[in-house]
């Protein structure tokens, strides 16, 4: 019995286990509606336009959608570092404003 206790202590188990049979429960009542879900996002991914042409063959297959995700990439890189170089400089001005301030 011991093998079955989460993190040493049975308050741990019970809370798992009982949001684990919570969830199950809930998931069998309302699987009508996922499989309905499912089949929707099913029926919408049908229709879109993948970013390949199924006629070609190894990496020229992917080539719009290594660039994209390159251009991804670079923007994500871009904004990290515009947000981070804006966060340092307001940081670095309130700070010497504080101390400006306490001194006064």
């Amino acid at each position: 019995m011991k093998s079955l206790m989460i993190g040493n202590s049975w308050l741990w188990t019970g809370l798992v286990y009982g949001l684990s049979a919570l969830v199950l429960v809930a998931a069998l009542a309302n699987r009508a509606r996922i499989a309905h879900f499912f089949g929707e996002v099913r029926a919408e991914l049908v229709k879109c336009t993948w970013p390949w042409d199924p006629e070609q063959t190894g990496f020229r297959k992917y080539r719009v959608l290594i660039d994209s995700t390159i251009v991804v990439c670079v923007s994500t890189l871009l904004l990290g570092g515009y947000t981070t170089g804006f966060d340092y400089v307001i940081s670095n001005l309130i700070s010497g404003l504080t101390r400006l301030i306490q001194h006064l």
